[in-house]
């Protein structure tokens, strides 16, 4: 009579944590559950601690010169307070950068400040750099500002934005301005670039809506990379040249199956491609790298920045670049991001929106969901919909998050008796010192340890 053998068969993906310990070797399983990813998390008050409300919202408003302007301005219908997001965040020194785009009518300025630190908890925005750098919709002049999305501040103390040149995108996507690129000098606020995309570079119904830069020897060296998230393709723009190029690569596009949204009760589907960017020296291929995710998508990806900066490859066949973006890792199911930022170490910080979480790895580790890890236990409420984050250029860096509940201002209705968004800020070293990201942590308590990552369908 033949024995039968034990068989274990994953009927799911489990993570096992194999510790040796006195010579002992232990299996131990890790959480994981379809909701994402877990590895030895913070508890909620610890986690929660280090998070600092910076400011926060139930509606925005903004700085007028007299209160008869402002109330103007509403009568004329140029200022509807439920019709404003913020989008952006960034922050430079004494002032903090907010975006507003003008996706509903009534978004008076598309970009202002707040003073850091705060005066008051929920202040008035202030027109960056004033009033009249921004246009009005009804009678455009595409020499102002009329919709951006996003900013990056440079170590050479400048601001670039994007600037869409579309309004009422929730509605009836109207592209009144060709998207353009506008920087300003931060000592002095003055404006020193305002180039517009090339007609070729933009596609029916592009939307750009992110930008990162690159700052190389000197600051004159200086590339700006944007991302059309609704047609898939980078703009990689030369300061030197004042001349830009579209990249195209197969990985831009989104994933159906992570184009399905449930967050808060809503169901939705976005098909948006490449969004989150951020830049920084990878140690296994030992070169500066765009590390990039479309929006629906539960993976990463890097394309050496040599590649994106070199004009000449992206004016022939585009196929032989291919092979140079390159699939990294996932972050499993639910784990959607938009936007990303690394530390000057190389801690890369990256928003789950789905999970209403910040998420972190260190880059000189291999991307697998045990090097990933969710910083804050869910259920805080502090962070509801992370829509952008940057890592600051401070001496000791921070991470800067805004929180915006986007999906129920776009599909439902905000109820502006309670707070709708809010500007969190946490320190890199606190928020990372017991975490798998730091990049001082090898082990944990002293036991070295291995990653066996068991696949779904697969016997033992």
């Amino acid at each position: 009579m033949m024995r039968s053998l034990p068989i274990l068969c994953i009927i799911s993906q489990f993570l096992f944590f194999f510790k040796t310990l006195n010579g002992n070797f232990i299996l131990q399983p890790v959480s994981q559950t379809l909701e994402g990813y877990e590895y030895t998390p913070q508890s909620f008050s610890q986690s929660e601690s280090k998070l600092e409300i910076v400011n926060e919202w139930k509606y925005l408003d903004f700085e007028y010169s007299t209160f008869v302007q402002r109330q103007q301005s509403i009568l004329n219908g140029d200022f509807v307070p439920k019709n404003n997001l913020p989008l952006g965040i960034d922050v430079h020194q004494n002032r903090m950068f907010v975006t507003t785009p003008r996706w509903k009518d009534g978004v008076p300025a598309s970009l202002g400040t707040i003073p850091y630190p705060p005066k008051e908890s929920s202040p008035a925005i202030r027109p960056y750099p004033n009033w009249e750098a921004h246009g009005n919709p009804n009678s455009p002049d595409c020499s102002k500002l009329m919709s951006v999305y996003r900013t990056a501040v440079d170590r050479c103390h400048r601001i670039w934005l994007i600037d869409s040149g579309i309004v009422n995108a929730t509605v009836n996507l109207n592209q009144i301005c060709p998207p353009k690129i506008v920087v300003y000098d931060l000592r002095t606020d003055e404006l020193i670039v305002r180039y517009n995309l090339k007609t070729s570079q933009i596609k029916q119904d592009s939307l750009h809506s992110n930008i990162v830069v690159d700052i190389g020897d000197h600051c004159d060296d200086a590339h700006a990379i944007v991302s059309d998230v609704w047609r898939f393709g980078l703009v990689v723009y030369s300061l030197s040249k004042n001349s830009s190029w579209r990249v195209t690569n197969y990985n831009f596009y989104p994933d159906p199956v992570a184009s399905d949204f449930n967050v808060y009760g809503l169901n939705f589907q976005w098909l948006d491609g490449v969004f989150g960017m951020s830049i920084s020296y990878n140690a296994q291929s030992m070169q500066r790298v765009l590390y990039f995710h479309p929006m629906a998508s539960f993976k990463e990806f890097m394309v050496p920045m040599d590649v994106l900066l070199n004009e000449s490859v992206w004016q022939s066949n585009n196929q032989e670049n291919a092979k140079y973006f390159v699939s990294i890792g996932d972050r499993g199911y639910n784990s959607q991001s938009s936007t990303s930022g690394v530390t000057r170490n190389g801690v890369m910080f990256f928003t789950q929106v789905h999970q209403d979480n910040i998420g972190c790895w260190d880059t000189s580790k291999p991307y697998t969901r045990a090097h990933l890890e969710k910083l804050f236990e869910n259920g805080t409420n502090l962070i509801q919909f992370p829509n952008d984050l940057k890592v600051d250029n401070e001496d000791d860096e921070s991470v800067w998050i805004i929180s915006n509940r986007l999906p129920i201002f776009l599909y439902s209705n905000l109820d502006y008796g309670e707070v709708n968004f809010r500007i969190l800020k946490a320190n890199v070293k606190n928020i990372i010192r017991n975490s798998i990201c730091n990049p001082h942590n090898k082990y944990i308590n002293g036991s070295k340890s291995a990653f066996v990552l068991i696949e779904e369908g697969q016997c033992y």
